[in-house]
């Protein structure tokens, strides 16, 4: 179990404590990074490595002294020694780094000084080591809780396109194909995002599980993540008492993710190690917003690359959002601060209890974009009303029955399986992206895990459901998307005959549009 911030930040007082006056680097730089993870409950050697051989520039070898790859490089210092000097040695490393193992974090230190370098945000913190507690949870990248800034078109979403695209070639020709691989590579995505993110804890135990658990030439990788897989869809009260230790540990996921069951692909060693490559990438840097425009390219090798940076943007789905229904949301909010009278908390409240009650409904939403984008705003939005409660002197404040917003209230239609399913995952990433959001704000741990509440995406074509059947027209608070647009000139033959029949227009079809 996660410890809580206050426990992380009682154990980092105790480690200054007990390390005030360490500051010989050979002797004791080991001993001090192995417990300053275990302030975080987490073992160093689950997820970094000590002097790890790197190749620099004119072939010089060097060894940087703590190393997890694609997150932390370390660069330790005896006391009183050159910071800036020390910084520049770590960045030195950099051209003998493949492009995944580049890491988000710099962290260079005298036992005494630390410097954290945070070269995605291009933010640096410093600060001494009895102040330590007072920055600690700038480390929550440890437990996969972080700050994260996600850019349109960022070079990540293609790499990770081509990784995916990687394994989905070689199972699909492998004969592994269709409804069952395209469910696969969904459950896929969700471990990996899973174990880089602080919803499987220990972090990196998927990894684990795989790189040292299944054999080097695939012939079993199959069988592991079907298990797995019944693990993560089972009670941990409901499973077998003697189940392997290092499935155990899994929690139990819920929300029908897992509970289908499927046909087991049979790995190779390629197939395996394309797997790896995956596990070695950085899936905490991929924004769930961008993960239908992900998976469409992945299903398309010919387009991979083209279409790996392209889909709605943030920004344009701003543009929609915000005057729909965020600006004035926020605008009301703001009054409600800028009250001095006794019911300025009551007032928050009943605005809490409205943003609650909103219901979003996108009746050609493809893989979310705009439910998740509109989620990701109303929480933001909610996280700025609980600090302003807290403000107010709330005596009890806890996050996990103060946070009132959550995944049912977002709605969808969506024609295609595979992207509504693809919907209902990102949603459930952004929840827990959020929930770290809140973590962080609140110094609480705060998991949705199992998950207790499922948007609601149907798969179906929105031309020819009944929308009251998935939402009644009254609990509906807004209607909003970007669906497909095809002019009446532009039309396919089976297009033409639906729009006869579904507007009634008789033989001719009209001039209507086909939007869907």
């Amino acid at each position: 179990m996660r410890l809580s911030w206050n426990e992380i930040r009682a154990g980092a007082a105790r480690f200054a404590e007990e390390w005030k006056d360490a500051h010989y680097e050979r002797g004791e730089s080991q001993t001090f990074y192995n417990e300053f993870f275990e302030v975080f409950g987490v073992t160093r050697r689950r997820v970094a490595s000590f002097e790890e051989p790197v190749k620099k520039l004119g072939d010089e070898r060097g060894f940087i002294d703590l190393f997890w790859k694609g997150v932390l490089l370390v660069e330790q210092k005896s006391a009183g020694r050159d910071l800036i000097r020390a910084k520049q040695q770590a960045l030195d490393y950099f051209p003998g780094l493949k492009e995944h193992e580049l890491p988000r974090y710099v962290l260079v230190s005298d036992f005494q000084s630390f410097e954290l370098y945070d070269l995605e945000d291009n933010t640096t913190s410093r600060f001494i080591l009895r102040q330590l507690p007072e920055h600690i949870e700038e480390f929550g990248f440890i437990l996969g809780v972080q700050k994260r800034s996600f850019r349109d078109q960022d070079p990540v979403n293609i790499e990770a396109s081509e990784i995916m695209g990687n394994l989905h070639d070689a199972l699909k020709d492998s004969g592994y194909e269709g409804h069952e691989l395209e469910r696969f590579l969904v459950r896929l995505v969700f471990c990996l995002f899973a174990d880089d993110t602080g919803i499987f804890e220990p972090r990196d135990i998927f990894s684990t599980l795989i790189t040292q658990r299944t054999n080097p030439d695939g012939s079993d990788t199959g069988l592991w993540l079907s298990q797995l897989f019944d693990v993560l869809n089972k009670p941990v009260t409901q499973r077998q008492k003697n189940l392997d230790q290092d499935l155990a540990q899994f929690p139990y996921v819920n929300g029908d993710l897992f509970q289908e069951r499927l046909s087991l692909p049979s790995f190779n060693a390629a197939m395996r190690s394309h797997l790896i490559d995956a596990l070695d990438f950085s899936w905490d840097a991929i924004s769930p917003a961008i993960f239908g425009s992900l998976f469409q390219s992945v299903m398309n090798p010919r387009e991979r690359r083209a279409q790996g940076a392209h889909y709605t943007t943030e920004r344009n789905i701003l543009k929609v959002i915000e005057p729909l229904f965020l600006d004035e949301l926020r605008d009301e909010f703001k009054h409600l601060t800028e009250r001095r009278d006794s019911g300025r908390r009551k007032a928050i409240e009943a605005f809490h209890k409205k943003l609650s009650a909103l219901r979003f409904f996108d009746p050609a939403c493809g893989c979310g974009n705009f439910l998740i984008i509109s989620y990701r705003e109303l929480r933001l939005l909610e996280i700025e009303l609980l600090k302003a409660l807290r403000k107010d002197g709330q005596l009890v404040f806890d996050v996990s029955q103060m946070s009132k917003i959550d995944v049912d209230q977002f709605y969808g239609i969506e024609l295609g399986e595979f992207p509504a399913r693809i919907a209902e995952v990102a949603l459930w990433m952004m929840d827990h992206i959020m929930n770290n959001k809140l973590s962080l704000e609140f110094g609480e741990s705060y998991v949705r895990i199992p998950l207790r509440k499922s948007p609601h995406v149907r798969n179906a074509d929105a031309l020819e459901i009944d929308w009251a059947g998935l939402i009644a027209p009254a609990d509906c608070s807004y209607v909003l998307g970007n669906p497909p647009f095809g002019g009446a000139k532009y039309q396919s033959p089976k297009q033409r005959e639906q729009v006869r029949r579904v507007a009634q227009l008789g033989g001719s079809g009209g001039t209507l549009d086909y939007v869907t």
